[in-house]
């Protein structure tokens, strides 16, 4: 995964309308959840009625497996439909931590320096 500045996150879905923004986001995380191990189906059914809904589940399900439930895929869920640029913004934060803790699927914990 890839640790992304959060204000970043919140300010490029703004300038984008909250349109364009949030779109590269989910396809890029996806992607790096699906390498951490994650099953998320391809990201085109995101332009599909309906589908884009089991997407955002399935989605939401990665978030879980990448923070080693941490931040559960209810929660991811709800977070990003009901949020949506917040929720980025939390949803992100949990990432950036898990990162942070060595905690992603296939990540060595890193060593910690006092």
């Amino acid at each position: 995964m890839e640790k992304r500045s959060i204000p970043m996150v919140i300010i490029l879905t703004i300038v984008t309308f909250f349109i364009i923004y949030p779109i590269i986001w989910l396809v890029k995380t996806k992607g790096e959840m699906v390498r951490a191990g994650a099953d998320i189906p391809t990201a085109w059914l995101l332009i599909v009625p309906i589908a884009n809904i089991y997407w955002l589940w399935k989605w939401s399900g990665g978030v879980e497996h990448v923070t080693r439930g941490k931040q559960t895929q209810v929660l991811a869920f709800i977070l990003y439909w009901l949020l949506g640029p917040i929720g980025m913004a939390i949803v992100q934060d949990s990432f950036n931590k898990a990162i942070d803790q060595g905690m992603m699927p296939g990540q060595l914990p890193q060593a910690r320096v006092a």
